[in-house]
């Protein structure tokens, strides 16, 4: 294979953690408390689901019109911790990902939309921080073309993630753009984004990684 190490970067919400409930809880519980806003507003799993994976100001936006978003977005973080965090629980196949990447001697990225203590708190929580595999680099507050520029700077050749945004993400960084539909997003439309390949969950990433992987070999010793 190739002489240059392996990095592949990571998406956080509902790529490696299934976060909604948390994300739901904690807005509800904010806009309970800030108020205003469009009459008759409702927070519920329902209407927040097709925004998982966006940065927060507009989930705020766009689930509740109308409201001080800057002011709801301090609330929401504000309580995070208390509402939220104990909800995060982690999708399948992620420990068996992180140590596919490690074995090919590998780097594992975390890049998300989420704030960067945001993300250090839930990987702390579901106890990726103190794991053998834990992630190398984790950086928050990046979503799209902003992931692909941290994605060329530490030399990612592969970015996993279940929304659009993680594709034009691996698309600008020039790396091979791995889908999963357990976010929002189905097969059809990270397709239709550009994703390279699509996958039901992370189970399926290392198979997938260790053929990549060969067909990079055998591509190099072709040349």
């Amino acid at each position: 294979m190739p002489t240059e190490q392996l990095v592949v970067g990571f998406d956080l919400d509902m790529t490696l953690v299934d976060s909604a409930d948390g994300i739901v809880a904690t807005l509800a519980q904010a806009h309970q408390q800030v108020g205003g806003g469009a009459p008759g507003t409702v927070v519920d799993r329902e209407r927040a689901w097709p925004l998982m994976g966006y940065p927060l100001d507009r989930i705020i936006s766009e689930l509740m019109p109308g409201v001080d978003v800057e002011l709801m977005a301090d609330t929401y973080r504000s309580l995070y911790s208390t509402t939220g965090l104990a909800r995060n629980t982690l999708l399948p196949g992620v420990l068996e990902s992180f140590a596919a990447v490690r074995e090919a001697g590998g780097r594992v990225l975390v890049i998300s939309a989420k704030s960067e203590p945001g993300v250090r708190s839930v990987l702390e929580a579901i106890g990726l921080l103190d794991h053998p595999h834990r992630p190398d680099l984790i950086a928050g507050g990046r979503f799209g073309t902003a992931k692909g520029e941290l994605l060329v700077v530490e030399g990612a050749s592969v970015y996993v993630g279940d929304h659009v945004g993680d594709v034009a993400a691996a698309r600008f960084a020039g790396a091979t753009s791995v889908g999963v539909i357990t976010g929002p997003q189905s097969a059809g439309e990270l397709t239709a984004a550009g994703a390279d390949v699509v996958l039901n969950d992370l189970l399926g990433f290392p198979r997938w990684l260790s053929g990549h992987l060969a067909g990079l070999s055998r591509s190099h010793v072709g040349n």
